[in-house]
């Protein structure tokens, strides 16, 4: 049998698709400057099937790095812009009567799409955010009593904006466990700054991006071959036991209420896998644990009210615990 034919395998090697990842930060850069961190959590959560939340202020190129993203992967984007009178069926779909038939057809929401971005996720009340509970756990919409599959590979990659609480409603615990990862989207700094306002005079349209020279580089062949491969990465016992010890490490902080849950542990474990074949290694080590600690489990620890007066961030708490727990050898 010939296997470019083949439907039920990946149509491309291990090697080939961590290329075509790896290209995708040259892409990107094509219409966001300097948010590689970012680029590499996105494609980590696809790797890994999971979904993320983006951080930052107004302004820092959230809604284009998705799409961006989208467009160098040649994957269907949706935005949903949510608001406090967005109800649950403008995000999964809905059923809709047809007079000619005098039947009900399903209307699929935006959320049938490959990477849908959920704009200000906290501006919305607990019923539409807990819409996306069974999209992101399930990945199929319920409506009427009947389960519809959504298309695969499925992100849903979900902003918010850290520093105006006014008429929000922050995401429960029980939620925010159901993103794989949080990233913090930062300023640019002073020269990326300049390079941002250079390709604006130069005539560069944040909505054009083929005008930009966006092109797909990589495709869902492509994050199949990569889940494969990423499934044969090896985990040693020690590291496991090593991810367990940093999570237990959090529960017994005296500065967390909360600390990470065994989802938390196995998010670790998939994220640090991920990492290593990214890094083109066929194996764990400890510093692919290292080094997604903090996005993994930032969102997934509550902080002490104390802790928090005296200025205790999540991050720093993680980052101590991750400089005490032992390291294997």
């Amino acid at each position: 049998m010939d296997p470019t034919t083949d439907n039920a395998g990946p149509s491309e090697s291990p090697g080939t698709a961590r290329d075509s990842l790896e290209a995708l930060r040259a892409e990107i850069a094509k219409a966001v400057v300097g948010q590689d961190p970012a680029v590499t959590g996105l494609v980590v959560a696809l790797l890994c099937r999971g979904h993320v939340l983006l951080e930052g202020v107004p302004g820092v190129a959230k809604t284009l790095l998705v799409r961006a993203l989208a467009s160098a992967l040649e994957l269907d984007t949706k935005r949903v812009q949510f608001t406090p009178d967005l109800m649950p069926s403008d995000v999964t779909g809905s059923l809709v009567y047809d007079a000619r038939t005098a039947e009900f057809s399903f209307q699929p929401g935006p959320v049938f799409t490959n990477l849908l971005l959920a704009d200000e996720i906290n501006r919305t009340p607990p019923k539409t955010q807990s819409s996306l509970l069974e999209a992101m756990e399930e990945r199929q919409v319920t409506v009427d009593g009947t389960p519809r599959l959504l298309p695969e590979p499925f992100l849903v990659a979900a902003t918010q904006n850290p520093v105006e609480y006014e008429g929000t409603y922050p995401l429960p615990e029980a939620q925010l466990d159901r993103f794989l990862l949080k990233l913090t989207i930062p300023l640019p700094s002073r020269q990326d700054e300049i390079d941002v306002l250079t390709r604006h005079a130069e005539g560069f349209n944040p909505r054009d991006l083929k005008a930009a020279g966006v092109r797909p580089v990589a495709g869902p062949a492509d994050l199949e071959a990569a889940r494969a491969a990423v499934a044969k990465t090896t985990v040693s016992p020690e590291i496991t036991a090593y991810v367990v010890d940093i999570c237990r490490a959090t529960r017994e902080s005296p500065s967390l209420a909360l600390g990470v849950s065994p989802r938390g542990a196995t998010a670790l474990l998939a994220t640090a896998r991920a990492w290593a074949w990214l890094t083109d290694r066929d194996y764990v080590i400890p510093d692919d644990v290292k080094a997604l600690a903090l996005p993994t489990l930032r969102h997934r620890v509550q902080l002490r009210p104390e802790a928090e007066m005296e200025g205790v961030t999540a991050d720093s708490v993680i980052n101590a615990i991750l400089a005490h727990v032992p390291v294997p050898r």
